[in-house]
């Protein structure tokens, strides 16, 4: 078990990693892009490239916020429940998480291909798209499977 712990981890954290390098590539792309401008040289295909690279940011971060619990918690809500009822909470909370990303990335994995079977492709730089859709679909699956082993840490933690 923590063989396929430390794998995931690894997967997490190497996605993680892209969100940062595209998040940097859209902050020298933007400021580039407004820099030119001033001579009239913009760069085209600005907006196209900071929309890809911005699903790609938050998909690919999703999983990582949850390992470190960078998302907003209701503690001062949660906290006055019961320990058992907090338990029921917390796995009620992570299973119906679980669930949405599963149907987010299933659609997100039907959308890619579908553009792919379209072929559609950015307008102006001619991107193909489906490669982002792929992407962050694989980031809900790899985010359900976070949330599961969440579940199975907390449930050893009490045991």
């Amino acid at each position: 078990m923590n063989v396929l712990k430390a794998i995931l981890q690894k997967m997490v954290y190497l996605m993680y990693g892209i969100a940062g390098i595209a998040l940097v590539a859209i902050v020298f792309l933007t400021v580039a892009d407004v820099f030119l401008r001033l001579f009239k040289l913009p760069i085209e295909g600005t907006y196209e490239i900071v929309s890809m690279l911005g699903a790609v940011v938050i998909g690919f971060a999703i999983p990582q916020t949850t390992i470190e619990r960078g998302h907003v918690l209701m503690d001062f809500l949660t906290g006055r429940f019961p320990f058992g009822g907090q338990r029921v909470l917390h796995l009620f909370t992570r299973l119906l998480a679980c669930l949405v990303f599963l149907i987010i990335g299933w659609n997100l994995f039907k959308l890619g291909n579908d553009l792919m079977a379209t072929g559609q492709v950015s307008l102006t730089l001619k991107f193909p798209e489906y490669p982002v859709a792929y992407g962050v679909a694989f980031c809900c699956f790899l985010e359900c499977l976070v949330l599961l082993s969440d579940l199975i840490k907390k449930k050893g933690a009490e045991a």
